[in-house]
């Protein structure tokens, strides 16, 4: 999991809130989206666990919506946990903050839980163990809601990374700067494909897998413990 390590580096945590919602497209969206796709299958007073908690913006987002639903946020960068207790600003009353990776998370069992922009750090085993760990901490039939980079089968993923790279770089877009980003991410990022994706969900016990999110390299999956 050494690539989560660059979330120690004080200037990217530092530049993280404006950074992030320029790269992801529908940013926003996609917080409101894992909201409600939670929202229609949990209890009006849900406790939902976050892993890759660290900066906060999905926790405040949730946590705005819902007033009702409670929160553990797991993430290994203590620098990332303090941005997020900045973030969360009095929110944090109904958030637990706990350093660690998801085998640090409490046992719950919790109504939900998402994954947001973090499986595409880790190894398919990482990544396998890590679905494995959050499944045992759900409630039967609870869902979970990921989204990260991913590919089509069969294309090649630093195109897609490419497009990713240039949308992030706005109006005035460098594309020689964009397929640099892009091959570069290809090499550090051990993306699998979509297909690759909703596998590894299922080989960690999770059913009813479906996608409702996709931008460029990004995709993002509901499924069901």
């Amino acid at each position: 999991m050494d690539r989560l390590q660059a979330f120690a580096d004080p200037d990217i945590v530092a530049g993280y809130v404006e950074a992030t919602p320029r790269k992801v497209p529908g940013f926003a969206d996609l917080h409101r989206m894992a909201m409600l796709l939670l929202a229609a299958r949990v209890p009006e007073r849900a406790g939902i666990l976050v892993v890759g908690a660290g900066g906060g913006l999905e926790l405040k987002a949730f946590a705005e919506a819902q007033p009702d639903w409670r929160f553990v946020g797991v993430d290994p960068s203590a620098g990332m946990l303090d941005l997020a207790r900045q973030v969360l600003g009095p929110l944090q009353a109904r958030v637990d903050l706990c350093r660690g990776y998801v085998d640090a998370a409490p046992q719950g069992p919790f109504d939900g839980a998402t994954c947001l922009l973090t499986l595409h750090f880790l190894a398919r085993d990482e990544r396998l163990h890590t679905l494995r760990e959050i499944r045992r901490r759900l409630k039967p039939g609870a869902p979970l809601v990921v989204a990260h980079h991913s590919y089509p089968g069969g294309s090649d993923p630093s195109a897609w990374l490419e497009r990713s790279a240039a949308f992030a770089g706005g109006p005035g877009v460098d594309f020689a700067q964009a397929r640099a980003s892009g091959a570069k991410m290809a090499e550090f990022l051990p993306l699998l494909s979509t297909d690759e994706d909703e596998a590894v969900l299922r080989e960690a016990g999770f059913s009813d897998v479906a996608l409702f999110y996709a931008a460029f390299s990004f995709r993002g999956w509901i499924s069901r413990a």
